[in-house]
């Protein structure tokens, strides 16, 4: 795959990761661009402005580069989980996705700003969490650190302990919906 240089706009260490199962070489660069919170959004709109603003202050400071933005939010019904403020939220984010089907969407932006190229796109898996008990969640997330996790929990990290199934793109749970964005990297040049 011929590509211009690839940043990943993004602190990510799952991203990351889930970047280099792809086989693509990449720098990584942390984006500084101020997330969205508006209420009147939904999730999948939500992540859609926030890949873009991750990945557009990146490209703003490297034009030739293709620059890969991201953003993943939980949800349950209307009720948005982002990355919890402490472990009390994150207590709260659990008991609430205990015991129902919730969905996660991931947004990706692979922008290129010298060729005046964007690419928007998102994806969304349902995740079944099982019934959890107090004992249960205290322990898994003492294991897993949830403050930097959308729903305070980690699918790839002791998640049978807590998820029941999934239905659609494990990797886009984890934070990067790797069939998809390999699928558009192959048509960038075309």
């Amino acid at each position: 795959m011929s590509l211009p240089p690839l940043i990943l706009a993004s602190a990510s260490p799952r991203r990351a990761e889930l970047l280099r199962e792809l086989g693509v070489e990449f720098t990584v660069i942390t984006s500084a661009a101020e997330e969205a919170h508006q209420e009147d959004f939904t999730a999948r709109e939500l992540c859609l402005v926030n890949a873009y603003r991750k990945a557009r202050v990146v490209a703003k400071q490297h034009p030739q580069a293709l620059v890969l933005g991201a953003d993943t939010l939980v949800y349950l019904g209307t009720t948005l989980y982002g990355k919890p403020s402490d472990h009390v939220d994150a207590h709260r984010m659990l008991r609430e996705l205990a015991g129902h089907t919730h969905q996660v969407v991931t947004a990706v932006c692979l922008l290129q700003l010298a060729r005046h190229r964007c690419r928007l796109f998102a994806e969304t898996t349902n995740v079944t969490f099982k019934p959890l008990t107090e004992a249960q969640i205290t322990p898994y997330l003492a294991a897993i650190q949830p403050l930097d996790k959308a729903g305070a929990y980690a699918i790839q990290d002791r998640g049978d302990e807590i998820v029941e199934r999934i239905s659609g793109s494990f990797s886009n749970v984890v934070g990067l919906p790797q069939e998809h964005v390999k699928h558009e990297l192959a048509r960038w040049h075309r």
